[in-house]
């Protein structure tokens, strides 16, 4: 039996995690901003192998205590899946200072409190598995998604630097890259937008509309994307970064030989600014 602390939990990837480590009979600290929500989503499968908590991730403290909550429950916390967020599509110049600190606090800080508060139990087991919900957009950039994008790129980065401190440690660390996955994540409530656009952008309005009219028609299956999870998990070796969706694997791979262009196009300059010898 394995004991589980997800975040997000009572919707979209996080709701569908759950339910599946309930019927594998693992245990769950599940942290989401509605109990009740979770509860009714869940229905006759919660479970008293589920320990619900109603968590502002923001909350340092408070992510602390519902860390040795868990931990006082259940005995210890072996696999971290943080996967809270929401999108934002909007040109660069239209978010405000609050929208920017508002999604780095869900999708980085939130974060954070999450690994600061885990990690000493991990270190002092000598096992863990941390498991970042990142997306294909940490990987590459449309226009719109700056805001999002720049949260995900900061994960990547924090996830890499994570995995070779902790290595040592017996902790593994994962970051999952999903493509377009039937949730709500389009839908408005969990698609934040600029208050004021400024003029110039239609094709990002456009876009915005096409998104909004996506849900139901993504390529990602909810379900096996938390079986995926669930499957990288539990293997021994379980990669740093794991591409969900063909959507995913081919916008990474476009990525992939652009960067490489770039690279070599840029070859002699880079060469050039070395000191004389």
């Amino acid at each position: 039996m394995t004991t589980w602390f997800v975040t997000g939990a009572s919707q979209g990837i996080g709701l569908e995690l759950v339910r599946q480590l309930l019927r594998r009979g693992d245990e769950v600290v599940a942290a989401t901003r509605s109990v009740p929500r979770l509860a009714g989503a869940l229905g006759s499968e919660f479970s008293d192998r589920l320990l619900p908590l109603e968590l502002d991730l923001g909350d340092e403290q408070a992510v602390a205590a519902a860390i040795r909550t868990g931990t006082d429950r259940f005995g210890a916390i072996d696999t971290v899946v943080n996967n809270a967020g929401y999108g934002y599509l909007g040109a660069v110049e239209e978010a405000t200072d609050a929208d920017v600190r508002q999604m780095f606090e869900v999708q980085i800080f939130g974060v954070w409190n999450v690994l600061r508060a885990v990690l000493p139990g991990m270190r002092a087991a000598g096992r863990g598995h941390i498991i970042n919900i990142s997306s294909i957009l940490g990987l590459t950039a449309f226009p719109g998604w700056g805001l999002y994008c720049a949260a995900k790129y900061a994960l990547e980065g924090l996830s890499g630097s994570l995995a070779a401190e902790v290595a040592g440690f017996g902790i593994r660390v994962t970051v999952i890259e999903p493509g377009y996955t039937r949730t709500n994540f389009l839908r408005p409530s969990s698609l934040g937008r600029p208050a004021a656009t400024a003029a110039g952008y239609e094709a990002i309005r456009e876009m915005t509309e096409a998104h909004l009219a996506m849900p139901g028609t993504q390529l990602g299956d909810t379900v096996k994307v938390a079986a995926a999870i669930i499957e990288v998990a539990a293997s021994e070796r379980a990669p740093l970064h794991q591409l969900l969706g063909s959507d995913s694997y081919g916008l990474a791979r476009s990525s992939l030989e652009a960067l490489a262009s770039d690279v070599e196009a840029g070859r002699e300059r880079a060469f050039g600014t070395d000191v004389a010898r």
